[in-house]
């Protein structure tokens, strides 16, 4: 289970959410971005415990498609494994596109495109590796990752300059000026932050090589969920309350990697900057790892065509890893290190909104009818968990929709996603017979 735990906290990257991703809650939500992370922590918790009760039924590579398949039925199946297959495409490109501004601190002007493709290249290869030796690498980065965010925090608590109350108003940095937030910026932060806190649920993916995973997967979910909230949001707070210029701060490209140089100088930064390099290459490493064998469950659903089918359930003859899947999904990633790094965010958010309305409706039909919470996990205050998940992305779902620049677009592209996977299952997969499997 501690590999499996090494992995997930590995692809959720806390240090690389925060870098990276968390610039875009604080541009679109300023001092609220506070806020928009305890709603998206509230959706993550309850949507760790509707995980954690279908992981247990259900262990199996395919994940959230299978969850509905079982559940809701199968053309709702495939447009989830359509969703999610978009999803999780794109989480490795966005990390990547980070690690050029994470290193400016000490190698400045490098490329974004250039050095994301290097990171994608090289996380690929080692991802065809044993699943083994893929935890043991990824356990040693990610103690240098969790190293770095307590030292950020440290910074920050240790000689705050803004009082609590900062964070009673939120004002976001408009034009050199604070300005109310809007309920749009928040619903745009909000959707963000859930992608930030994403991954926990990824454990599911590694279930088919997990001892006993029926009884520890719900384990690894949980303690995923609640280490990667607290590693994402105290720093946040730190360094919201120690910014000394907090419009420069709400407003930078990467505004924790120069709190950091304020605070504790160059030198410190720059091991900071390292250290938070090697956790966005690990978190690559290890989103590609369960992309590959999402994709391995797929193929063995003949989701696709011959001879893709074949490609994507390849097992290496000495590694046992999906070799030929794996090499497929980081060529595609290193196709999307093109598109803009603002529509991959977004877009990414807004499937998770569908991803996770999925299971927490796959969940409250799984318990009625008798396929989940059984002996080996039941979560705790049933129906609470997936209703609080349904409401809270209700609320996102109508915030990011008033967002005319960003919010709607992706909304209408996870739509048209959507209608796509739908036409697909009806047209083809329905006359093969295909069914989201649960291997015996």
């Amino acid at each position: 289970m501690w590999g499996i735990l090494f992995l997930t906290l590995s692809i959720t990257t806390p240090a690389s959410s925060l870098f990276v991703i968390a610039p875009g809650i604080l541009h679109e939500a300023g001092t609220g971005a506070v806020w928009a992370l305890a709603l998206a922590a509230v959706v993550s918790i309850a949507t760790a415990y509707v995980y954690a009760e279908l992981a247990s039924a259900w262990p199996v590579a395919g994940g959230e498609y299978v969850f509905v398949g079982q559940t809701l039925g199968q053309g709702p199946a495939f447009v989830m494994l359509a969703i999610n297959l978009v999803s999780n495409v794109l989480i490795a490109p966005v990390l990547a596109l980070g690690v050029a501004e994470v290193m400016a601190t000490f190698i400045p002007a490098l490329p974004a495109v250039p050095v994301a493709i290097a990171v994608l290249a090289l996380a690929t290869l080692i991802a065809v590796l044993n699943i083994r030796l893929n935890a043991l690498i990824t356990g040693i980065f990610l103690a240098v990752e969790l190293a770095a965010l307590a030292l950020v925090a440290a910074l920050g608590l240790f000689e705050p300059v803004h009082p609590l109350a900062l964070l009673a108003a939120p004002m976001v940095a408009d034009g050199g000026t604070l300005a109310p937030l809007t309920l749009a910026g928040f619903g745009t932060a909000a959707s963000i932050a859930i992608f930030a806190l994403n991954g926990p649920g990824c454990a599911i993916y590694f279930g088919e090589e997990l001892h006993e995973a029926p009884r520890q997967m719900g384990r690894a979910i949980l303690i995923s969920s609640g280490l990667t909230i607290l590693s994402i949001g105290l720093p946040l707070v730190a360094a919201l309350l120690s910014a000394p210029d907090l419009i420069a701060f709400l407003s930078a490209d990467d505004p924790f990697g120069a709190f950091v140089a304020a605070r504790g100088g160059s030198t410190l930064a720059a091991l900071v900057g390292g250290g938070i390099v090697l956790a966005i290459v690990n978190a690559v490493i290890a989103t590609i790892l369960a992309c590959a064998r999402f994709l391995y469950g797929t193929a063995r659903d003949r989701s696709w065509n011959l001879p893709l089918d074949e490609w994507l359930s390849a097992l290496h003859p000495r590694w046992a890893s999906p070799w030929l899947g794996t090499l497929l999904v980081g060529a595609v990633m290193i196709a999307c290190c093109f598109l803009p790094l603002s529509f991959l965010l977004v877009v990414s958010g807004a499937g998770l909104i569908v991803i996770y309305a999925g299971i927490a409706a796959a969940a409250l039909v799984g318990r009625r009818r008798g396929l989940t919470g059984g002996d080996t996990y039941r979560m705790p205050l049933f129906p609470l968990p997936p209703l609080v998940t349904l409401a809270a992305l209700t609320l996102i779902l109508w915030a990011t929709w008033l967002d005319l620049e960003e919010g709607r677009p992706a909304l209408i592209a996870t739509a048209v996603q959507i209608g796509c996977a739908w036409l697909y299952w009806r047209l083809i997969l329905v006359r093969r017979g295909w069914k989201a499997s649960v291997p015996m």
